[in-house]
């Protein structure tokens, strides 16, 4: 037999976008049942691997230094996006992250201090003490000592709206349960997860793409909304990809197996060529545009070579690389042919000696390399909202008591391209407001 259960406010997701909704609710005092898809040990969605997150401010706080205005934010975003952006909700959204640093650390969040931190400190981000996870734990902590009430491994699977209230059936470790509420925020991440819908959207590449954060991202709150009317925003077929180690796991491998050394060696594919110039640029941020190009290669997997000057420049990482005493010895144990392999060395080599400035050849021994494949951090596709985060008809009608916040609205203002640290920002900021304008919704 179906449960049926009453609540002011139902939050589907319990990354930050849905904590930040939650908690925001609660504070203004209604009641707030919060539903998380993955088990407790997996809570958190992709936000477990965060940082950083990217905030506007006018001067140096404990956490930043300097300033980092409202406009220059948007002036960053606007050039990541190439202008493909709802500028109006994007200055809201920017001009939300100005408080949302004080406001998260008020919800028990702890910032890194400038002087304390073992992360570069940053003039556009406020690094998080003990990383993502932490962030998510205290935020949990704090939900729950308000009121929340938190269930987990529970599933949103329908939902119905009208003028008098929502209707979402969950499960929950198996069992229905039909949940009344006067208002609803969705949460539940982008469709990144999906495996089949990967295939559909990239082909043969979405078989090797490696999906960075959570396995419980499948869209389905998205489906839910744009199946009741709601508007699609985005390109199911554009994500932020990135260069990962291709031995790490398919799912949930965050931050640690991405491969940042790229400018230090070359890039060939499984036929020994090279995709581009790895030097053309040096930004911390490089990392981004080789997912892509990854992805476009045969069998979308490649291979970071370098020598021994090029692998002491490189960042630490997870998994130790690939390693021989040659080059043709490399090419076998990667699979690659060696003549091929030889013949783009000695082409690099060749036009090193004779570059302004001179660039370093691969001639060190032993050689080392790792194995690239495409990981994907969310895809930029979701469902239109207003600025209080109503969820939007495609008749341009709002819908007055279901709200959405975090990945799943993210394609408002991010359709292209991506700034450090902004997902955490946008599902924060979104979140909050989300979560006080449901509790208005419900009063």
């Amino acid at each position: 037999m179906e449960t049926v259960t009453r609540v002011d406010v139902l939050v589907a997701g319990g990354a930050v976008a849905g904590l930040c909704a939650a908690i925001a609710a609660r504070r203004r005092g209604v009641s707030v049942r919060l539903v998380e898809a993955a088990p407790r040990e997996m809570r958190g969605g992709n936000t477990r691997h965060a940082r950083n997150f990217r905030i506007a401010h006018d001067g140096p706080a404990r956490y930043v230094p300097d300033g980092y205005r409202e406009d220059e934010f948007l002036a960053d975003l606007l050039r990541v996006t190439e202008g493909d952006t709802d500028e109006p909700l994007a200055r809201c959204l920017i001009r939300g992250s100005a408080g949302i640093a004080p406001w998260l650390a008020d919800n028990g969040v702890v910032l890194q201090a400038l002087d304390r931190g073992v992360l570069p400190y940053s003039r556009r981000t406020a690094f998080l003490a003990g990383g993502g996870k932490a962030m998510i734990n205290a935020l949990y902590a704090t939900a729950e000592s308000l009121g929340v009430s938190v269930s987990y491994e529970a599933e949103l699977t329908s939902l119905r709206f009208g003028p008098y209230g929502c209707t979402a059936e969950i499960v929950r470790a198996g069992a229905p349960e039909c949940v009344n509420s006067k208002a609803v925020v969705v949460a539940t991440g982008g469709h990144q997860a999906d495996l089949r819908r990967l295939r559909t959207d990239f082909g043969e590449a979405g078989d090797r793409m490696v999906v960075r954060g959570t396995p419980y991202a499948t869209g389905h709150g998205i489906d839910l909304l744009v199946d009741a009317g709601a508007m699609p925003v985005g390109d199911p077929r554009s994500a932020h990809l990135v260069a990962v180690d291709a031995r790490g796991p398919r799912f949930d491998g965050g931050i640690v197996t991405r491969i940042t050394g790229i400018p230090y060696g070359i890039v060939v594919d499984r036929t020994g060529r090279r995709l581009a110039d790895e030097r053309a640029d040096m930004r911390r941020t490089h990392y981004a545009q080789w997912g892509p190009r990854i992805a476009a290669c045969p069998g979308a997997i490649a291979y970071l070579i370098l020598d021994q000057d090029g692998l002491r420049r490189t960042s630490p990482t997870a998994l130790s690389p690939v390693t021989a005493p040659t080059l043709a010895e490399l090419a076998r144990r990667l699979e690659i042919d060696p003549a091929a392999l030889d013949a783009t060395v000695q082409d690099f080599n060749r036009a090193a000696t004779e570059r302004e400035p001179a660039t370093r050849p691969i001639k060190i021994a032993p050689l080392a390399a790792w194995p690239l494949l495409p990981g994907l951090t969310f895809t930029h596709f979701g469902v239109a909202v207003d600025l209080r985060m109503h969820v939007v008809l495609r008749n341009g009608r709002p819908i007055e008591n279901v709200f959405i916040a975090g990945t799943a609205m993210a394609a408002n203002v991010l359709r292209r391209g991506y700034l450090a640290g902004l997902g955490v920002t946008l599902a924060a900021v979104s979140g909050r407001i989300a979560g006080e304008e449901a509790a208005r919704a419900a009063a």
